[in-house]
């Protein structure tokens, strides 16, 4: 009989659950609402009703294996709990594990949502053909994951893979983590809705101010919208964006020497309106990067301009070195993390102690 886990992605709007076999086949999904407003046991009370039902359904088709839950924020593997959650209001210090568990009278392995959704790229995604990588969710906030020899990288306590507070620009403007110039005060959405509004309220963007004014909802998506419409402020919003993520990308290039970096989340959509001058950066900040980068990668990824070289392209040039060293779009969208919970109880089952994930297993 076919083996299949329970795979939760618990975000701050939506709530999804899917049933998914040791071959990667999505076999079913359900997609909620997070009923934030309603308290944390309205959310794990929903979240615990819809695993049961999945459960009871597929129980006589094969063996459940467990269930995965990602979730955001902060999470202490040892003791279960979600230290920090800016997406989930009031579960700062909640032992999250050990309500899911008491309602399902079963145990769950828990994870950071990003390393969740890079588990699934590695797994099933643009990483799967390498042991080593590590992604970049871009959203409302930036998140991060590593995968070393094809397993999550947690740190000393599961906290490895912040990339979007690294600080890229001192003098930046202040994070909500309380620190200046982080990678997501540049390089998310809600930097770009950021950026736009600065631009419209300088009376630099006349047309984007047009465009905000009739929007009740003014978004990044709005904003990459009029930059392949060609409205050039927009357009430069995205190169700054662009700019500003391929500096942490440069850094994180030169700090591992990975053979993939993926970039996924919401803001990957606008990939060709940022991704030119994130290589660009790329090349001149890290020397590692100019060192392995592909040989015909240009700032567009097309071609490289042996007479652009500047920075450190223009000091190692391109691809000395045997390794390329590739940064490309995720391919399993808003579905990443999904797969990545799922593949957690997929390798608990392992019978070698060393396969067991960081998240305490209950007997």
């Amino acid at each position: 009989m076919p083996n299949f886990a329970i795979g939760v992605d618990l975000g701050g709007t939506n709530l999804r659950i899917a049933v998914v076999d040791e071959e990667g086949r999505l076999l079913e999904k359900v997609t909620l609402g997070t009923r934030v407003s309603l308290g944390r046991d309205q959310v794990i009370a929903d979240m615990v009703t819809a695993i049961r039902s999945l459960t009871a359904k597929f129980r006589d088709l094969g063996t459940i294996l467990g269930v995965g839950i990602g979730v955001p924020g902060i999470i202490d593997l040892e003791t279960g709990m979600t230290r920090e959650s800016p997406n989930l209001p009031g579960w700062s210090d909640y032992p999250v594990r050990d309500e899911i568990e008491r309602g399902l009278n079963a145990p769950v392995i828990l994870e950071n949502d990003a390393n969740a959704a890079a588990l699934g790229e590695k797994w099933l995604g643009a990483a799967r053909d390498v042991d080593d990588m590590c992604i970049f969710t871009l959203g409302t906030g930036v998140g991060g994951g590593i995968v070393l020899h094809g397993r999550i990288w947690h740190g000393m306590n599961g906290m490895a893979g912040e990339f979007g507070h690294m600080t890229i620009d001192a003098n930046g403007p202040r994070c909500k983590c309380g620190n200046h110039g982080c990678v997501e005060v540049f390089a998310s959405a809600t930097a770009i809705v950021r950026l736009a509004r600065e631009l419209i309220d300088s009376g630099q963007a006349p047309h984007l101010a047009r465009v905000a004014e009739s929007e009740p909802e003014f978004s990044a998506k709005i904003v990459y919208n009029q930059a392949i419409q060609g409205d050039e402020p927009s357009r430069a919003i995205f190169r700054r964006m662009g700019a500003s993520l391929g500096i942490g990308m440069g850094n994180m290039v030169n700090a591992l020497n990975l053979p993939m970096y993926v970039i996924g989340g919401g803001v990957a959509s606008a990939w060709d309106a940022f991704a030119p001058s994130m290589f660009a950066e790329m090349l001149k900040r890290s020397m590692v990067y100019a060192a392995t980068a592909p040989r015909q990668l240009d700032r567009t990824g097309a071609h490289f301009p042996a007479t652009k070289l500047e920075g450190a392209a223009a000091q190692v040039g391109p691809q000395r070195y045997g390794k390329t060293t590739i940064v490309t779009r995720a391919l399993l969208g808003s579905d990443a993390g999904l797969y990545g919970a799922a593949r957690l109880p997929m390798m608990s089952s392992d019978t070698s102690e060393d396969a067991e994930p960081a998240a305490r297993r209950r007997a």
